[in-house]
């Protein structure tokens, strides 16, 4: 499967985070992807297309504010193009199925916040980059139908997301949560 990553850097500081935004964004998307059963070999005539806009607080409130009618920041946002709810709690989301031979299929949008990441990645200690890997990670899998609004919803997600950056030699995002807590763990949002 090709995996076509759209970047836009709307802030500039975010080349202090990774100068590549550009690979990191599909390092993360093909971590999310490969978790959630998704191959990149697996079918070389699918192609997905995912958009990242790498913004600032501001931007992020506008937007939660327009979205989600919550008028503050959050780390990050995703608009999936498609309905992929699953059939039951705490079961895996279908396919799309859009997903085959021809055209590229547009899985949706992710917009992060780098303040907010920055803020998040240092009470966590963690490093930034790899906060914004699994941001983009945990979003791609809300593209692809996945959420948290349920405790066995988030044992879902949050397990893939896991195993998928461990498998990928990166820190497991909910081993440690500190005082200040991680803001998509305590407002289920994202």
């Amino acid at each position: 499967m090709a995996l076509q990553i759209e970047v836009l850097v709307d802030d500039a500081a975010w080349r202090e985070i990774t100068e590549d935004c550009e690979a990191l964004a599909q390092e993360a998307a093909t971590i999310a992807l490969a978790g959630a059963g998704l191959e990149p070999d697996e079918n070389p005539d699918q192609s997905i297309e995912i958009s990242v806009l790498l913004t600032d607080d501001a931007r992020i409130a506008a937007l939660n504010q327009d979205f989600r009618g919550k008028a503050a920041a959050t780390n990050v946002l995703s608009w999936p193009a498609f309905d992929l709810s699953p059939a039951a709690e705490g079961e895996a989301p279908p396919r799309p199925e859009a997903l085959g031979a021809g055209p590229p299929v547009f899985l949706g949008d992710i917009a992060l916040a780098r303040e907010t990441v920055l803020t998040e990645s240092a009470a966590q200690g963690k490093t930034a980059a790899h906060h914004t890997t699994h941001l983009i990670a945990h979003a791609v899998l809300h593209l692809l139908g996945y959420d948290h609004e349920t405790d066995a919803d988030a044992r879902l997600m949050e397990g893939i997301e896991t195993a998928a950056l461990l498998r990928a030699g990166l820190p497991d995002p909910y081993m440690e949560r500190t005082g200040a807590e991680m803001t998509m763990a305590t407002d289920r949002n994202g």
